[in-house]
């Protein structure tokens, strides 16, 4: 056993984990007021539903030997993880198989809750636990399969394991996720927008966040924790971590930088939305290219992914798509981009050891990178438009536009993410709370 690197890939599943309350900050920064505590439970909601499923069958869906065209993992052979409390044989060798299994059930994790910022304010709380469900069982269990499931062989050349056909047949380059998670989240975030429709008001009523700072925290926490998402992935403490640190560091400084500037031309100025959303753009981006480009090229790709999402955002109210926080303009377009980057900016000098277009490569790699890239949209944003159809059709999707109005936490939760009440001002108790007293016809302060 390899006891540094199973240190690290349970550190880095750690750091992965905190993503998730961390996107909840940020995601709940962003909405109105009344809505904050909602928009966050969506994001708890997923880790409490994909924690369980992974274990269940969700990691032998993932990672089990395939059963068909590279298309799906034998959905018994881990079933609640049998057979892997003693087994550290894996796909780094000497990594304790539980030790990659807690890794990756962050990512199925986190990239449910990504889904979730492009319904806000208006998805029964239900209803979406039963679609994370459904969803990751149909959609990212398989993808996962797909991308990150890769073909093994022993030392005489034996195959042991046989993988996804992203990985392995189509051999397209996605070192942590461009395709599985973002790509995959921005589909089903589009095709979910389109069967709840706008939320009231879309388009003629100010719906701006609520709590910046909030969302800077949640920014400076998915930065922090992406750090584990990207070296993370090397699942060792070596040379390939080391350049992915370094890469997604430079990535997104560059695209907090684009954004900013792509703000301050349009707009005049430049905002800390913008910064914190620029940010995550470029941690987008450089997550399927990280351990394939130079430090250069990871400057390039951040940089172009900042101005690029920072331009997308504004499409909604152009095409009347109401995608609440930009799961779209954000993850799609940013994970399309560092997908088929990887086919311009690929060097043979990083540790993938693949070259593109702009490295001598010719568009072998740009071609596999852009048919990977549209596989995934494609199957995506179908199965989930059907999903989400059937579950708005049975047992509804959409809360009612009363309940709307009120406010989300308030006919959801029966909470409020701020009882101003309580900080003083003049107020009548309810009747059916006030004293039994001769004084109970007094106004009374709050």
């Amino acid at each position: 056993m390899d006891t540094g690197a199973t240190a690290w890939v349970l550190t880095s599943a750690s750091l992965v984990l905190l993503m998730t309350p961390g996107l909840a900050l940020f995601y709940g920064g962003m909405v109105r007021a009344k809505s904050v505590l909602n928009m966050m439970m969506m994001s708890f909601g997923a880790m409490a539903v994909i924690g369980v499923l992974w274990v269940l069958y969700g990691y032998s869906v993932a990672f089990g030997n395939d059963v068909g065209a590279g298309l799906l993992g034998d959905p018994t052979e881990f079933l609640g993880l049998d057979g892997l409390m003693e087994d550290v044989t894996t796909e780094a060798g000497g990594l304790p198989a539980m030790a990659f299994v807690g890794f990756q059930a962050v990512f199925a994790i986190l990239t449910v809750a990504l889904i979730s910022g492009a319904i806000a304010d208006r998805a029964k709380f239900g209803t979406w636990l039963v679609f994370a469900g459904v969803w990751a069982t149909i959609v990212y269990f398989p993808v996962a399969h797909w991308v990150f499931d890769f073909t093994l062989t022993d030392d005489d050349g034996t195959v042991t394991h046989v993988g996804g056909w992203i990985a392995n047949n189509l051999a397209a380059i996605d070192f942590a996720g461009g395709t599985a998670v973002h790509i995959n989240a921005g589909a089903a975030g589009l095709a979910l927008a389109l069967v709840l429709g706008k939320r009231r008001g879309f388009g003629r009523e100010p719906m701006r966040p609520h709590n910046l700072p909030l969302v800077m925290l949640g920014a400076g926490l998915l930065w922090f924790g992406w750090f584990g998402f990207n070296a993370g992935s090397a699942l060792g403490a070596n040379n390939t971590a080391s350049v992915v640190w370094v890469n997604t560091l430079v990535a997104t400084s560059a695209a907090v930088l684009g954004w900013l500037l792509t703000e301050r031309f349009r707009d005049g100025h430049a905002t800390s939305l913008g910064a914190a959303s620029g940010a995550v753009a470029g941690l987008v981006a450089i997550t399927p290219a990280c351990h394939s480009v130079s430090p250069l090229g990871a400057v390039a790709i951040g940089a172009i992914a900042g101005v690029l999402c920072a331009l997308a955002v504004g499409l909604k109210y152009k095409l009347g798509v109401d995608d609440s926080l930009d799961v779209v303009g954000v993850h799609l377009v940013g994970g399309l981009w560092g997908t088929i980057a990887v086919g311009f900016f690929a060097t043979d000098g990083a540790p993938a050891g693949v070259a593109g277009l702009f490295y001598g490569g010719g568009v072998d790699q740009l071609w596999r990178q852009v048919v990977g890239a549209v596989a995934v949209l494609v199957f995506s944003f179908v199965l989930t438009l059907l999903i989400g159809t059937v579950l708005q059709k049975t047992i509804g999707f959409r809360i009612d536009g009363e309940d709307e109005v009120t406010g989300i936490d308030q006919t959801e939760h029966a909470e409020t993410g701020y009882d101003l009440a309580a900080l003083g001002g003049g107020g009548r108790i309810p009747t059916a709370t006030r004293p039994t007293t001769a004084a109970t016809t007094t106004e009374v302060s709050a």
